[in-house]
């Protein structure tokens, strides 16, 4: 075990989402948060050592856009995903979910449909429909065990109103990481209907031994040109609060509209500590990164070993990045919403429930394994506890 990763760093009373809202979100006091995705970890020390600097200098006016962060975010590509990005193709941004808003507003109409691929990344939804534009399911394929994309029921959904595809690659929440042929069926039927396609990538760098993310971009020319993609360290490196992301848009007209968008919005840029963070994590964070997710892979393991001997009437499935479970909870005798309450009053623990990643996600939960052993552990007992109670 990685020591810096097993220590218990106290959240509470830190302004955190995930454990000072906790009470509030999920109605309960005493409820051991292991939902919203960001990781109970420290930042890489570089990055903590950067901030650290710009803090010290005491001034924080206007920002100038730095080359080097541009250099950092090139290097850092390449060596991950050996994808070679002109500097010219980023445009920065405050997060993901805000940036795929913007792209709505600039490239589609009230009356263009836009397809997501459920059960998915929830926010997904609210981003297409608070810009009310009618939304299109694409459900993933799933035997029982493993998730692919329906190809057949995608074309079959596809209008000629139809204009864009927000692809979630890695895919959170079932965890696939989609390969070269997947990814190139999946372009061939964007290129026949002329889709634009939004690849949010945030979980690109999260992941399990042996697994390669290729960006949806990268495939061949047509993709790079009919592709956004959303990118940032926030995930990566835990950054989540200082509000950092980035576009690749290799495409000079949809880069060109986008930020002539962004500018009409006043949201261009970030903040400078942003810059900071990004080409410090980029520049000195990927050993940190390594240890990570040997880390959390290991998490991964242990609580599988702990479902099948504990919770027999629950299954975890099959992960190949992000640090986010899926446990399959159909063999429970509840429905979905007796077992969002079960999890919340009877083993007191706060989850993700799968209803809110779509209909398809309704006999699951997901479970955040960025947090340290002990944590885990302690989640863990509490369910099974909860499970004997219960006599399933």
């Amino acid at each position: 075990m990685n020591q810096q990763f097993d220590q218990v760093i106290p959240r509470l009373g830190t302004n955190s989402l995930k454990w000072d809202m906790t009470e509030q979100r999920f109605g309960e006091k005493d409820i051991l948060p292991l939902w919203v995705a960001d990781m109970d970890f420290k930042a890489p020390q570089a990055v903590i050592d950067a901030l650290h600097k710009k803090v010290e200098h005491g001034i924080y006016g206007y920002p100038a856009h730095s080359e080097s962060v541009d250099k950092a975010v090139q290097n850092w590509l390449q060596r991950r995903f050996q994808w070679q990005v002109d500097a010219d193709s980023f445009l920065y941004t405050s997060g993901v979910v805000p940036t795929i808003s913007f792209i709505i507003q600039a490239f589609t109409e009230p009356e263009d449909e836009i397809i997501i691929q459920t059960p998915v990344y929830y926010p997904f939804y609210d981003v297409v429909k608070k810009n009310k534009r009618p939304l299109l399911r694409n459900p993933l394929a799933f035997d029982g065990d493993r998730y692919e994309m329906d190809y057949e029921q995608l074309e079959s959904i596809i209008t000629e109103k139809t204009k864009m595809l927000i692809l979630c690659h890695p895919h959170n929440p079932v965890g696939r990481v989609w390969k070269q042929d997947e990814l190139e069926k999946l372009a061939a039927i964007c290129k026949k209907h002329d889709l634009l396609v939004v690849s949010d990538e945030i979980h690109a760098d999260l992941l399990f031994k042996g697994q390669q993310h290729i960006p949806f971009a990268s495939l061949n020319k047509d993709a790079s040109e009919r592709t956004l993609t959303c990118l940032a360290p926030s995930k990566t490196f835990n950054l989540a609060g200082i509000q950092t992301s980035y576009v690749v848009a290799e495409n000079k007209q949809l880069r060109q509209k986008l930020a002539n968008h962004l500018a009409n919005m006043f949201v261009s840029g970030t903040n400078m500590f942003a810059e900071v963070a990004t080409e410090a994590a980029y520049t000195y964070g990927e050993q940190w990164l390594e240890d990570l997710m040997s880390y959390v892979e290991s998490n991964y393991q242990f609580v599988k070993r702990y479902v099948e001997t504990h919770l027999p009437r629950m299954r975890v499935m099959d992960c190949e990045g992000t640090y986010l479970l899926w446990l399959d909870c159909s063999k429970l005798p509840l429905t979905a919403d007796e077992r969002k309450k079960w999890f919340i009053e009877e083993a007191r623990v706060a989850l993700n429930h799968g209803l809110i990643f779509g209909e398809e996600g309704k006999d699951f939960e997901r479970m955040n394994l960025a947090c340290p052993r002990k944590t885990l552990e302690q989640g863990l007992e509490q369910i099974k506890q909860a499970y004997e109670r219960s006599n399933f």
